[in-house]
């Protein structure tokens, strides 16, 4: 066996990321042997977290193409094992999720993550709609983006992304969010109930518990952006992400008319109480583009539901708070929008040119423009005796 041979399996084994986790199979002892026969077949065992893994074949199909790739590689023959107990505790102490206590990783003053909790003062505005596609529009802009779906009885974020029947892995009590297509990762209430059709039924501790556990108990890793499906309303899980994330900025989805307007303002009212920053308010369903006019006058509106809803909650914000509350933009009503929610397939992907893609992509390129403020950071500074 060449050493040489082996050095450049070994370098192409370090490119192979586990789906879930996203860092190089090598880094988490996810190897466990390489044996290099003098035809040049390399027989290998690489470990999965758990029995049953679901993303087992991703893991096949990639060892087995980076080392196949290899000039002088004649044929690779891959074994999947599963870890033992001690190897799953090595691995959470690679992962730096080990002891009794975890904490929030994006509450801690070093986190350079963006937390965004979009937020709704009334059901129906489409606010999961807009979570969906304002992740994946940040991932296409080359960002590590995380989404947790914190509408516990709502929990529709899993459908619209494609993953509604996935389950995440877990090691021991460490969670793994549920990796996209887009790249995406993704955990909600959802995908741990036993059947889809369970319904939650719960209150205020447990709601709040629900909410530690998918932002502590789940193994994010480095993200740039996370971003939280709300509740509507004002309810127990507004007020724990203000306990618990001080620090996360809250974007407030409204629809133009009046009766949403004016509940949309609560919900930013609610997040100031809180201490946490409304960083704009996005209008969705603002207009219908008219279906009778040709392409050059597209520019006629049909405003459905009014208009002037996302901007008059912008101004009333900005003058209460004392700050300005920007209008983030204004997404039309489209039917690709909502038949990309029900196929599992979101606007900025599967038809990025419409008008609601535009406007979402423009939207999510705004929020991830932002420079990272210090509202709501702890600084880690502890006062002291001059004397």
């Amino acid at each position: 066996m060449s050493a040489s041979l082996l050095e450049q399996v070994q370098a192409a084994l370090a490119t192979v990321n586990d789906p879930e986790i996203k860092r190089p199979i090598t880094e988490l002892g996810m190897v466990e042997s390489v044996e290099i026969d003098d035809a040049g077949a390399v027989s290998l065992t690489v470990l999965l977290t758990v029995a049953g893994c679901p993303l087992k074949d991703t893991i096949n199909r990639d060892v087995t193409a980076a080392v196949g790739g290899i000039d002088g590689v004649t044929d690779v023959r891959l074994t999947l094992g599963v870890m033992t107990d001690e190897q799953r505790s090595h691995l959470r102490e690679v992962l730096g999720q080990g002891g009794a206590q975890r904490e929030i990783p994006f509450a801690q003053p070093g986190s350079l993550t963006k937390v965004y909790a979009i937020a709704s003062g009334k059901g129906g505005v489409g606010k999961s709609s807009v979570t969906v596609n304002l992740a994946l529009a940040m991932a296409a802009q080359g960002l590590k983006v995380g989404v947790v779906d914190a509408d516990i009885y709502g929990h529709s974020v899993p459908a619209m992304l494609g993953v509604v029947d996935s389950r995440p892995t877990q090691v021991d009590d460490l969670i793994m969010p549920v990796p996209t297509a887009s790249g995406v990762s993704v955990i909600s209430i959802g995908m741990l109930k036993p059947r889809r059709d369970q319904v939650i039924a719960w209150r205020g501790p447990m709601l709040d518990r629900a909410l530690v556990q998918m932002l502590a108990d789940v193994y994010w890793g480095d993200l740039d952006a996370l971003l939280l499906d709300l509740p509507p309303g004002t309810g127990d899980i507004a007020i724990s992400l203000g306990q618990h994330l001080p620090g996360a900025e809250v974007v407030v989805v409204t629809t133009p008319q009046e009766a949403a307007a004016e509940v949309a303002e609560r919900a930013g009212t609610m997040a100031s109480m809180m201490h946490q920053r409304v960083v704009g308010v996005v209008e969705n369903m603002s207009y219908l583009p008219c279906p009778h006019c040709t392409p050059e006058g597209r520019d006629h509106r049909l405003e459905v539901f009014g208009s002037g809803g996302g901007a008059r909650v912008a101004q009333t914000l900005s003058e209460r708070f004392g700050y300005d509350v920007p209008l983030l933009g204004q997404i039309p009503l489209d039917v690709s929008l909502r038949e990309g929610g029900d196929a599992g397939k979101p606007i900025v992907e599967s038809d990025p040119t419409a008008p609601g893609a535009a406007a979402l992509t423009s939207i999510a390129q705004r929020l991830a423009g932002r420079g990272r403020g210090l509202a709501g950071m702890q600084l880690g500074l502890t006062p002291s005796n001059r004397f």
